[in-house]
């Protein structure tokens, strides 16, 4: 939960930083881009399942 939360509040400090000095958001402007990353931590997360559960 902790690292969430860091997590959280160090995007919004980015996000505030960049918006103050008029440059554009480090991070996909649009829905698909957030869920593309969502798909790749999910791969990822299958993959170590996987490897863990039949190769350990």
């Amino acid at each position: 939960m902790t690292e969430l939360l860091l997590s959280t509040l160090a995007g919004v400090i980015i996000g505030a930083i960049f918006t103050a000095i008029k440059l554009p958001i480090p991070a996909p402007p649009v829905l698909s881009g957030c869920v593309a990353i969502l798909g790749v931590w999910g791969g990822h997360q299958l993959v170590l399942q996987i490897t863990e559960r039949f190769f350990s």
